[in-house]
């Protein structure tokens, strides 16, 4: 079996929370991997208008892609701007 590459392990975490977001409304799309490890998502649905968007970002989605993928530096929203 090959290793996946980090972007893969990350897109595979995202797509595990994507039904947690569902369940409330909302969505998440992955957008890009920069170079220094700061992964680019953006919140949809009610998760984008929701005014608890920044911790769901940050003690949701963030802790969850470091914690398996110690790597990661940060989880940013740029339709947020955070």
């Amino acid at each position: 079996m090959e290793k996946m590459t980090l972007k893969e392990e990350v897109i595979d975490i995202i797509d595990q929370l994507r039904p947690f977001l569902q369940q409330d409304g909302g969505d998440i799309q992955f957008l890009e991997l920069t170079e220094d490890n700061v992964v680019k998502v953006k919140l949809q649905g009610a998760c984008g208008s929701c005014p608890h968007a920044k911790i769901t970002l940050k003690n949701g989605v963030e802790s969850t892609i470091k914690k398996y993928i110690p790597e990661i530096h940060s989880v940013v929203d740029e339709s947020l701007g955070f």
